[in-house]
């Protein structure tokens, strides 16, 4: 095309309105490039199995007529066209669908496709449920983890709840040394807040939390007939065993 001329007439009598010129251009390239594409595509040659293809489609889209001699043959037999096969007509009205293989695959190809298909699913359905389980069970463990952890911190507590009533029931029997130096609380670990200093003031000896906890439980109720559950000191052994539940908290629970 030959360039055009913005000094001649024809330009100056066109719209120049801001945007018009521009948008008309790139409607008409548009244009353009959509009728070379048509022309490209009806001048393109076809393949031969494009040609195959459109032939066979044709043949498949035609009714059989009576130059077919099967159809004919069925004719004779009474059969007419739209009718059910059969005696009764039970049968198949339509004829059996071609399945044409156009690809060059060996047979057993698509079996083999399709089986590795549902192994890479199974696959992945097993990668599923192996995460989940993971999941669940870091789930689990968490869980137990902070369970444990809570529990170790209330029988923490219960532990110098213990010490703190030893302490003051033995000062009140004028006793001056406790029996074991982790009976008492000393003066300067009661104002520790720090949690690594309460571990090592629990782990001192080598008496686990639980282990101390029974073994002080026991002393004030043996020497002070008192209950540390029940915050409540009795008279004696006998009325400490009849109207106490027992010496631990899963007792008084």
């Amino acid at each position: 095309d030959e360039e055009e001329d913005y000094m001649s007439d024809l330009f100056i009598k066109q719209d120049v309105r801001p945007g018009l010129p521009m948008v008309r251009r790139v409607k008409e390239a548009i244009q353009k490039e959509e009728k070379q594409k048509e022309a490209n595509e009806k001048n393109r040659q076809k393949s031969i199995k494009e040609e195959e293809k459109e032939r066979r489609d044709l043949v498949l889209k035609s009714a059989l007529g009576n130059e077919n001699k099967g159809f004919a043959l069925l004719q004779k037999m009474g059969y007419k066209s739209g009718q059910a096969l059969g005696k009764s007509g039970e049968g198949i009205v339509e004829p059996i669908p071609l399945n044409i293989k156009t690809g060059r695959s060996g047979l057993g190809h698509e079996e083999l496709k399709k089986r590795k298909a549902e192994e890479k699913l199974e696959n992945y359905r097993q990668k599923l449920h192996m995460k989940k389980q993971a999941n669940e069970q870091a789930a689990d463990q968490f869980r137990i983890r902070f369970k444990t952890k809570q529990e170790e911190r209330k029988m923490e507590g219960d532990l110098r709840k213990s010490q703190r009533a030893c302490q003051q029931l033995d000062m009140q029997k004028d006793i001056d040394v406790p029996k074991e130096t982790w009976f008492w609380i000393e003066p300067d670990e009661e104002d520790k807040k720090d949690e690594e200093d309460k571990e090592d003031e629990c782990t001192s000896s080598d008496l686990s939390v639980s282990e101390k906890l029974h073994i002080l439980t026991a002393y004030l109720r043996e020497e002070h007939f008192y209950c540390i559950w029940c915050g409540t000191t009795y008279e004696d052994s006998e009325d400490l065993s009849s109207n106490c539940p027992g010496d631990s908290a899963a007792d008084h629970d």
